[in-house]
């Protein structure tokens, strides 16, 4: 069992659900989505080109996947992600656009957002002490000979090459591809997603992701908005009582759930 942390649109977002037919799977509830209709694209095609974010699902990347550390267990990691949602505050970026990301194409945006660095160090600081530290073939898997001297002393460090100064916020949409493939894709995907990335995106909220076991298809386990429960709705208050309850009681359980935070912890 390995477990990440993530920003991912929230399930009813028009983004989300343009994303999850795009990668052939809703990555709350884990089910095929049927691909959208493009001129010009089989479904097998597309199939193929986005097997590999498909499997991770929608998502920016904040703290790469982990086994948790000895004495650690999931409940603990849910109270403590509780408990640092609720000291954060929301904030927005302000543009998003389908871009080359290395050897992929994605969403990015074109001008780094500091709020956003910021959040993804903190939480890297906070959650250190409740993962496993790397196995060997786990560090080999990262390719560490092409690493810069930055990346490969954040690997050993932190578990990942690409965060702290090097943490790039991105939504992946494809794997790898060739030069010619990409350019190919560009306008499909700016054509299923531009429509959804004329606002601003909110991040309001960080998303525990669970690898039931290796190799297997990521899946949402728990949402937590950003903020304090004094500041909002009573209604979703009544839906943060039912978090506490999974967390303290069933935390363990296989089924996913989308829970909301708690402002602080008993």
């Amino acid at each position: 069992m390995r477990y990440a942390i993530c920003f991912t649109p929230p399930m009813a977002s028009p983004l989300s659900a343009a994303a999850a037919s795009w990668l052939g799977r809703n990555v709350y509830s884990g089910e095929p989505m049927e691909p959208p209709p493009i001129a010009g694209l089989r479904v097998s095609e597309i199939a193929f080109h986005t097997a590999v974010p498909r499997r991770f699902g929608f998502h920016a990347m904040i703290m790469a996947p982990f086994r948790l550390a000895d004495g650690v267990d999931e409940a603990h990691l849910l109270r403590a992600l509780m408990h640092f949602t609720s000291a954060e505050t929301s904030f927005a970026i302000e543009r998003l656009e389908v871009a080359r990301l290395s050897q992929c194409l994605g969403l990015r945006s074109p001008v780094p957002n500091h709020q956003m660095h910021m959040l993804a160090a903190r939480v890297l600081q906070a959650f250190d002490g409740f993962r496993a530290p790397l196995s060997e073939e786990e560090i080999e898997r990262s390719d560490p000979d092409r690493l810069t001297a930055p990346q490969f002393a954040n690997l050993h460090r932190w578990g990942d090459p690409y965060v702290m100064e090097e943490y790039r916020f991105h939504l992946k949409l494809t794997g790898p591809l060739g030069a010619d493939v990409g350019q190919r894709l560009e306008a499909p995907l700016r054509e299923v997603f531009e429509p959804h990335l004329a606002r601003p995106l909110a991040v309001d909220s960080l998303a525990l992701f669970v690898e039931p076991e290796k190799g297997a298809p990521m899946r949402v386990h728990s949402q937590h908005p950003l903020g304090k429960i004094s500041a909002r709705p009573r209604g979703e208050r009544t839906v943060r009582a039912e978090a506490e309850r999974r967390a303290a009681g069933d935390a363990g359980g296989s089924l996913p759930h989308v829970a909301n935070s708690l402002s602080a912890i008993r």
